[in-house]
């Protein structure tokens, strides 16, 4: 069985963070939105990044790479910038952050996916991940028109 080089097991540890991350922006942003709508589908993604995170975890022990639990200053800086958008509790730049962010993952994803020697359960897994993403833009420009 492979193993991953330290750097594909450094981008996918990033990836696993941002992803916990980006769940718990999503579950938040469910939290302070009025229109049902929107609430719903924030939930919906909040599952979704929790069940790509466990995806992710698996790929990671499946290729006995230590799973990293600190987090990186950029996450806790995007962490941040979630935070304050949800705060002022405007759905339309909740919405408009959540779509900037889904873009920026896809970017992340990319990343990984352009790596030679990615073994190809963790390539399957990352590839779904991304196409969902994507799949989910159509959903919230959707939602932007409510708004």
């Amino acid at each position: 069985m492979n193993t991953y080089t330290e750097e594909v097991g450094k981008q996918l540890n990033e990836l696993l963070q941002k992803t916990y991350h980006t769940q718990k922006g999503f579950k938040m942003a469910a939290k302070y939105v009025d229109n049902d709508a929107l609430k719903s589908y924030f939930k919906l993604k909040a599952q979704e990044r929790h069940d790509f995170g466990d995806e992710l975890a698996a790929e990671l022990k499946r290729y006995s790479h230590t799973i990293n639990s600190q987090q990186t200053e950029d996450v806790d800086k995007a962490w941040m910038d979630v935070s304050a958008i949800v705060f002022l509790n405007e759905e339309e730049s909740m919405l408009e952050e959540a779509i900037k962010g889904e873009k920026a993952a896809i970017n992340e994803y990319n990343k990984i996916l352009n790596h030679k020697k990615l073994p190809l359960s963790t390539k399957v897994v990352v590839e779904s991940q991304k196409n969902k993403i994507i799949k989910g833009l159509s959903g919230f420009r959707t939602l932007e028109e409510l708004c």
